[in-house]
């Protein structure tokens, strides 16, 4: 695609009149409900970036102080588990998409957050690490869902004028979510002996009592993610369906669905399943990997993609207005899918992993929630930089600001991780500033992700290109341990006199960005145009 390129949608036919007028009450319906199902989102994934390394030590049978070859084997099976969740909200974002435009964006959607919800609580009983991995990929599924589903929702029942600021709120929801998760941790932390009293009387025995509070009580906050089941009921019950939605199904443009299609999808999960596998294997060596990695790419590509293909296919044969071609829709989604990737694998492969860092920072201190406070001050500055990211795209152009948040956030990611040594007041600002500009990108995305693509493949098409980003994340994660235990890695370490691997690792992570700062202007400039119809 040119980078002087303007049409954000060079498949379907250019939008004509003036944007729609909200549905009303039932806009702020969808958007209560959405900004509420985001916020679960992010407490889901806040959750076991705190409490994962617990319970997997607890389900391994380690004790409170791991040796040096359990702390290992505890991360192994911790960075597994994060791929196996990446790679299901993938799949999720495509399946979950593919229902929204077949099926209509609100009932995709309570079925989605019914999957994270209960899958998520089920993770409080998981007795293996096995068990965990499954369970916490069918919840993924539905949570990759939702933030498709809720964007397309959000941006098709208001107008174009409030775009900038939805964006953001949608951003700062998560990043809600994920704060709200570290106080709730440090809340748990000082009651959990009550729990042993309360329990008892609700006819539970003593080992089951001791099993849902020891290890940081990580069972009963898995437990506690059943709560947005509720939602489900909020979603069928008050909110409205996308007009833009309801319009092409009665145009006929939904027929052209067809559920063979999904076929595809379990395809292109194959190909993550792989990478996971070959990183997961330690008998494999490097080049097996390197090539198992780019083979799983490629089906995954291939198969995620595959249902828009045909859907665009089937609508050109039905000799239906507004496609010309299927290629647009896909190269567009390929480029969404990597400015995606950028911010995903920035994160993911740094500011993620420093609440694990503090914890290293303070062990044998005394030290109060080292864990939770950071990953409080990663989440606020997170809010900020969503809601701020969202404004500048609107106002000074979606590719520029794009390439300055790339350049903001691989100097803070640098700085935070290359100047601290020790955990403390000034570890927790530049958390902050850190979180800020590397979370920013979750303001931005989904401003310009539904610019890209036409209302009858909005869900799926940005479902892929967001959440296929998550696939490129979980490729750098599986690497993690790997790379804590070079020589490379330990004697940068030893040189700079620093504390634990991960400084140096997401160091290098972070120049990820520099990629960014040249795909951007291969994108089109979507600022002042309405979305595509």
């Amino acid at each position: 695609m040119a980078a002087h390129s303007q049409n954000p949608s060079d498949d379907v036919l250019p939008p004509a009149g003036k944007d729609p007028k909200t549905a009303g009450g039932g806009a702020w319906m969808a958007l209560v409900a959405a900004l509420l199902g985001w916020l679960f989102d992010g407490a889901e994934m806040g959750v076991f970036s705190m409490v994962g390394r617990a319970a997997v030590q607890d389900m391994l049978g380690f004790g409170l102080t791991p040796t040096p070859e359990q702390e290992q084997q505890i991360g192994f099976y911790f960075g597994i588990i994060i791929a196996v969740f990446l790679v299901g909200a993938a799949t999720g974002g495509v399946v979950f998409g593919w229902l929204g435009d077949r099926v209509g964006r609100v009932r995709a959607m309570s079925l989605s957050v019914l999957t994270y919800a209960v899958f998520t609580g089920l993770c409080g009983i998981a007795q293996t690490p096995l068990q965990l991995g499954i369970l916490r990929f069918i919840a993924s599924l539905g949570m990759g869902g939702e933030w498709a589903l809720g964007v397309a929702l959000v941006m098709e029942v208001w107008p174009n004028k409030s775009r900038a600021f939805m964006a953001g709120l949608i951003g700062a929801a998560a990043n809600v979510g994920y704060m709200l998760v570290g106080f709730i941790g440090m809340g748990l932390g000082e009651i959990l002996h009550h729990f042993e009293t309360w329990l008892p009387t609700l006819g539970l025995g003593p080992d089951m009592v001791q099993s849902l509070v020891a290890f940081k009580g990580w069972r009963l906050l898995m437990i506690m993610g059943t709560l947005p089941a509720v939602l489900t009921f909020f979603f069928r019950i008050f909110v409205p369906e996308s007009h833009k939605w309801e319009e092409e199904k009665a145009k006929g443009g939904t027929s052209n669905w067809a559920t063979v299609d999904l076929l595809g999808v379990i395809l292109g999960a194959m190909g993550p399943g792989l990478i996971v596998y070959v990183w997961g294997t330690p008998s494999y060596s490097q080049s097996t990997r390197v090539v198992g990695t780019l083979i799983g790419v490629v089906v995954a590509v291939v198969g995620y993609t595959y249902p828009v293909y045909r859907y665009l296919q089937r609508t050109i044969e039905a000799h239906q207005p507004g496609v010309a071609t299927p290629w647009p829709t896909v190269r567009k989604m390929m480029l969404g899918a990597l400015l995606s990737g950028v911010a995903l694998l920035g994160t993911w492969g740094s500011t993620q992993w420093a609440p694990t860092w503090a914890g290293q920072l303070t062990q044998g201190t005394d030290a109060s929630y080292p864990r939770e406070w950071t990953q409080i001050y990663l989440a606020i500055g997170a809010i900020i930089g969503t809601i701020v990211a969202a404004i500048c795209g609107g106002r000074f152009g979606r590719r520029i600001t794009y390439f300055v948040m790339c350049i903001l956030s691989m100097l803070t990611a640098v700085y935070f991780f290359q100047s601290h040594k020790e955990y403390g007041t000034s570890f927790l600002v530049w958390s902050l500033l850190a979180g800020m500009t590397t979370a920013s990108f979750y303001g931005w995305l989904p401003l310009y992700l539904p610019e890209l693509f036409a209302t009858r493949v909005r869900a799926t098409g940005q479902g892929f290109a967001f959440n296929f980003g998550r696939i490129i994340a979980a490729i750098g994660n599986l690497q993690m341990s790997a790379l804590l235990s070079t020589e490379f890695i330990k004697t940068q370490q030893t040189a700079a006199g620093i504390t634990g691997g991960y400084p140096v690792i997401c160091s290098f992570v972070s120049a990820i960005y520099v990629f960014g700062m040249i795909i951007i202007w291969f994108a089109p400039e979507t600022k002042g145009r309405p979305l595509p119809e």
